[in-house]
């Protein structure tokens, strides 16, 4: 499949992670990549109220966060009611690559799986997958001829 051609200014990204040091080097990794539009939340709980806030068009949120994690906060977004946002994109970020949480990833329908510390073109290459994957999202994120 052909890389898809990215406005990455377009995007709109959700980055759910407890450690402000990571959530500072993944968001800045991100802008570096393009992405503009960031929205940070440092829990599940969190990161849920802002997915129907602010429909992101990807979340990257980490899976070992306190009482309400990755794992709490994907099987609640899967059961939202409300249009597309139980098919919101999620990666999962992780420390460790525990067959257990892969499964689990997978079960919930997860658009990819990375193992911390990530690289920017580990990130480029997930939203490229991410946005070649689904035609409405490539569409809006075209880059505009001048």
């Amino acid at each position: 499949m052909a890389t898809p051609d990215i406005d990455y200014s377009k995007l709109r990204v959700l980055l759910i992670e407890d450690e402000e040091y990571t959530r500072k080097v993944i968001k800045q990794l991100l802008f570096q990549t393009g992405v503009r539009s960031f929205v940070e939340a440092p829990d599940g709980r969190t990161g849920m109220q802002e997915v129907v806030r602010t429909r992101p068009d990807i979340v990257f949120c980490d899976v070992h966060m306190g009482d309400f994690g990755g794992k709490a906060f994907l099987e609640g977004i899967r059961k939202v009611k409300i249009q597309g946002i139980d098919r919101t994109p999620v990666v999962m970020l992780t420390a460790d690559a525990n067959a257990d949480t892969v499964i689990f990833a997978k079960e919930h329908a997860v658009a990819g799986y990375l193992v911390k510390p990530v690289s920017q073109q580990q990130l480029k290459n997930r939203i490229e997958l991410i946005v070649g994957a689904n035609p409405e999202m490539a569409l809006r994120v075209k880059p505009s001829k001048h």
